[in-house]
């Protein structure tokens, strides 16, 4: 039997997961214990964290797996090139997957090969010429986190101080990054690549609360823009994904547009896009399995585009409050062929959402 190793466990991992066991693979499932629903549904769960990614290469050559697999985290991308460069399966590789998932590296990657991006510091640089001679507002947010964590907007040099404290204490590393805030609609880009050569899948519209934190609210595909402008996002994605030396599997690129057309890259990462982007939205948007190819690819095959389905609009809407699931209940009980699936509601015990990971649950709707 094939043998597939999944880096993390939760409801997003769990689609993955699902996946690789209808295609008939046996799962090997790595994450910190938590009770998370991959716990149950893996073939086999192993307690250790994500990032141990020394103990996990020596687990992973006992079981001797077809390929080593995460959908979007950041953090999980890490331990999965790592394992598989170290086992000789198809990845992107590690300097691939370090430059990825630093937002400081990242922007000095796109700054040395004519990528656009924002002008940025990273906390360690920042001193008060530096800041006089920046336009405010100002992002700051942890060089290595996703989700919405630890990122402020800020207007004016006396909040700086702050925002930076934020970002830094949710960093791994330790450092922030403060860069020119870029106004326009926000839209992320998901491709999949293999030996090199990307493949545009979708064009996603999102939403979020704005400032000062933006936490996504939801999602939606496919984004309408122009044939001009989507040919344009295609070419400047494409070339960054060969700046970071991304080759193999899904990538999820975050843009901006402003209203003179003018497009920024705000980050890259090499895998597959959270928020049930990537598994849910994709495949109802487009009618491609995204997460059975992002399989094939990790296994070493190339991925294939029959369509499983008929393309539908698709939506996903996050849940911040007791209104937001009560407008839910409501499609629910008048347009229940609309629901794609909801997910596990948290209790609802007044606690602020403060990053994606503190909402209380989702739902999918396909038109």
């Amino acid at each position: 039997m094939k043998k597939l190793v999944v880096i993390g466990a939760n409801d997003f991992q769990n689609q993955l997961i699902l996946k690789a066991k209808e295609k008939g693979y046996e799962t090997h499932v790595f994450a910190w214990k938590d009770g998370s629903v991959g716990e149950q549904t893996a073939d086999f769960f192993y307690p250790i964290s994500i990032v141990e990614k020394e103990q996990i290469l020596e687990e992973c050559k006992k079981i001797q797996p077809d390929g080593v697999i995460s959908i979007a985290s950041d953090l999980a991308s890490i331990t999965v090139n790592y394992v598989s460069e170290k086992l000789g399966l198809t990845c992107n590789g590690i300097k691939s997957a370090e430059i990825s998932t630093n937002k400081y590296l990242m922007r000095k990657a796109f700054e040395k090969n004519g990528d656009p991006s924002p002008l940025n510091y990273r906390s360690d640089e920042i001193n008060e010429e530096i800041i006089d001679h920046m336009n405010f507002p100002l992002i700051v947010k942890p060089v290595d986190r996703s989700g919405s964590r630890g990122i402020t907007k800020i207007q004016k040099k006396e909040e700086l101080k702050e925002a930076i404290r934020i970002a830094e204490e949710v960093s791994f590393d330790k450092r922030a990054i403060i860069e020119e805030f870029i106004e326009g609609q926000e839209y992320s880009v998901e491709y999949i690549s293999w030996q090199g050569k990307h493949t545009f899948l979708a064009l996603t519209q999102k939403f979020t609360t704005g400032a000062p934190h933006f936490i996504e609210t939801g999602h939606l595909q496919p984004a309408e823009v122009s044939d001009t402008i989507l040919e344009h996002i295609k070419r400047i994605v494409e070339h960054a994904l060969d700046t970071l030396a991304v080759k193999f599997g899904a990538s999820h690129s975050e843009i901006k547009i402003d209203k003179d057309g003018t497009i920024k890259i705000i980050e890259i990462g090499a895998r597959m896009g959270g928020d049930c982007i990537g598994s849910d939205l994709v495949k109802i948007s487009t009618g491609y399995d995204f997460v059975d190819m992002v399989i094939d690819v990790a296994c070493g095959q190339a991925p294939h585009f029959q369509k499983v389905c008929e393309p539908k609009k698709a939506i996903i809407t996050f849940l911040f409050n007791e209104d937001d699931k009560k407008k839910m209940d409501q499609i629910v009980m008048k347009k229940p062929e609309c629901i794609y699936r909801i997910s596990e509601i948290a209790p609802f015990d007044n606690h602020e959402v403060v990053d994606s990971s503190t909402r209380y649950g989702y739902y999918i709707m396909q038109e």
